[in-house]
């Protein structure tokens, strides 16, 4: 029987069911053709500070419904679910994590639990107002990233990721919405998450953006990768301290959002009438998601 290739996801799109648990199989589903996995899904903002002691005491802990005193009821608890995937399981697991924002603990934590990759969605929260379980999951990101497990923050991950290595992060006047080109420079474009040849002019990746928060510095353990044209930091690589390629990225948009995800989330009233057209446009998040995918098992081999 095949191992399970094991994600943490931290999962803060929960009450976004299209975006949130919808959003997630999208990340899954290219990890899955290579066969089954496990996904222990965090919910840093809304699980109690007790289990998250108990996280960091015994290693893997599952919680029930009395573990996440701020659960949104938009969308309804369940501890576990099973899908299938390419022919291959994929169970979701939720599970709790410290919340101390402690590297030296942190890393313990991660030893113990043993990821293939961690995963940062999305969230409705924002960086630019901080708020205390933010520091458990930069923690979690920062150093995930430097031991070397595949990691990709994606939207409100990447901000919380080059948050955590030293970044600023500014709110912008308004929201950006739609789909743009990804303009790479002379890195990016021999980038192995940027592997496939995107659809935009001269085979720039197109990409789906939904935010207000953005990164404006680059962190020094970090490498721009490209920028669009409303934002300039929009995708990043992790490097070691010998400047050497981690394989952790930050990436400002949402290659998780597939086009019935987002048809889907407008007939629900998720997402406005303005945010459905501007998100008409086809993009290449699926290429990005299977690159890193090709990282996860490379790294496993």
């Amino acid at each position: 029987m095949s191992r399970h290739t094991r994600v943490i996801l931290i999962d803060l799109l929960v009450e976004r069911s299209e975006f949130g648990h919808g959003g997630n199989q999208e990340v899954v589903k290219p990890i899955a053709e290579s066969g089954p996995v496990e996904v222990l899904l965090v919910t840093p903002q809304m699980q109690s500070e007790e289990v998250g002691v108990r996280a960091q005491e015994e290693g893997l802990v599952r919680i029930s419904e009395g573990d996440v005193p701020n659960w949104d009821y938009e969308y309804q608890f369940w501890e576990e679910c099973g899908l299938e995937m390419h022919g291959n399981d994929v169970i979701f697991r939720r599970v709790a994590m410290p919340l101390n924002g402690d590297d030296a603990l942190m890393r313990e934590w991660i030893r113990a639990i043993k990821p293939d990759a961690v995963v940062c969605s999305g969230s409705r929260r924002n960086v630019t107002m901080w708020e205390e379980w933010m520091s458990g999951g930069g923690s979690l990101l920062r150093c995930s990233s430097t031991m070397g497990i595949p990691t990709l923050g994606i939207c409100f991950g990447h901000q919380l990721l080059c948050h955590s290595l030293g970044a600023s992060v500014e709110r912008a006047d308004s929201m950006s919405s739609g789909v743009w080109d990804l303009a790479l420079n002379s890195h990016g474009s021999t980038d192995e998450i940027f592997a496939s040849r995107g659809s935009g002019d001269g085979g720039a990746p197109v990409a789906l953006y939904s935010h207000q928060d953005h990164v404006t510095t680059v962190p020094e353990s970090c490498l721009l990768l490209g920028s669009a044209d409303h934002n300039r930091v929009t995708a990043v690589r992790v490097m070691d301290e010998e400047g050497r390629a981690l394989p952790a990225w930050g990436l400002q948009f949402h290659p998780e959002a597939a086009k019935a995800r987002v048809e889907r989330a407008f007939e629900w009233g998720h997402i406005s009438e303005e945010e459905m057209v501007a998100f008409q446009r086809e993009h290449d998040g699926v290429g990005v998601l299977n690159s890193f995918a090709s990282v996860i098992h490379a790294n496993i081999g």
